[in-house]
């Protein structure tokens, strides 16, 4: 019997609206997709990583680092990220997939194997810590991490006809779907915003790799939340940013 294969669909380019070329912007000497890519590795449930890039000329660099980097990549439309997605997926047979983005540096590879886990072991269309309802989250943003099958992709990539829904891989199955489990922590940090999106977004993941970072990935969760509890003035660097919504 074939065993399943799990992978990583990790969503890159450099035309973000808030911070262009955020991806590769130098974090301790190394790009940040670099950082995201090193931390996804150490998640022992995750088989392939695929990075999952566009055409567009700018982001053959993300392509080209990727490849380097040792991992898959995949170029594919810029504004049909679904499709892109789908495509990714669909050419490496996965049978499985984890969905992070790029812009995460702060990633938690045990918290990737956990949720991955609860879903293998579980009978749910699709196992999440993020999610757009708030009231389901417990878990910083920048730690996001979605497992669902190829299946219900592949129904998404053929169904979804709402733009929104194209733009963005998982609201088809979220609005479609009422068994999907939100894995919540013991502890709500839904209030910790870990995700790069702006400069003060940047400034904060800095500061953290600055007191964290020591050329290992050897810190998660646990130790990034006692830094900024103990320095709680890194909290304003970036409390005022507000999410961007998906429509």
């Amino acid at each position: 019997m074939k065993s399943k294969k799990t992978a990583a669909i990790i969503q890159a380019r450099m035309g973000s609206n808030r911070l262009p070329g955020k991806v590769m912007k130098d974090l301790k000497g190394k790009p940040v997709l670099w950082h995201v890519i090193e931390r996804v590795k150490q998640a022992e449930n995750i088989d392939q990583i695929t990075i999952a890039t566009t055409t567009h000329k700018r982001d053959k660099i993300i392509y080209d680092k990727a490849i380097k980097w040792g991992v898959v990549a995949y170029q594919g439309s810029e504004e049909d990220v679904l499709a892109r997605y789908y495509e990714a997926v669909n050419k490496y047979e996965v049978d499985t997939v984890v969905r992070i983005t790029s812009d995460c540096p702060l990633i938690d590879p045990y918290v990737i194997d956990e949720i991955v886990e609860y879903y293998n072991k579980n009978d749910y269309t699709l196992v999440t810590n993020a999610g757009s309802d708030l009231n389901n989250r417990t878990y910083p943003r920048g730690l996001d991490t979605e497992v669902f099958s190829f299946e219900v992709l592949e129904e998404a990539y053929n169904k979804a006809e709402e733009k929104y829904q194209r733009e963005h891989v998982t609201p088809y199955i979220y609005e479609n779907y009422d068994d999907i489990y939100y894995y919540k922590k013991n502890k709500d940090l839904s209030n910790y915003r870990l995700t790069l999106d702006t400069k003060e977004d940047f400034e904060l993941i800095k500061a953290l790799y600055d007191k964290l970072y020591q050329g290992n990935h050897d810190f998660y969760l646990n130790e990034i939340v006692e830094v900024l509890n103990k320095n709680k003035e890194l909290l304003k660097i970036n409390q005022k940013i507000k999410q961007k919504d998906l429509k």
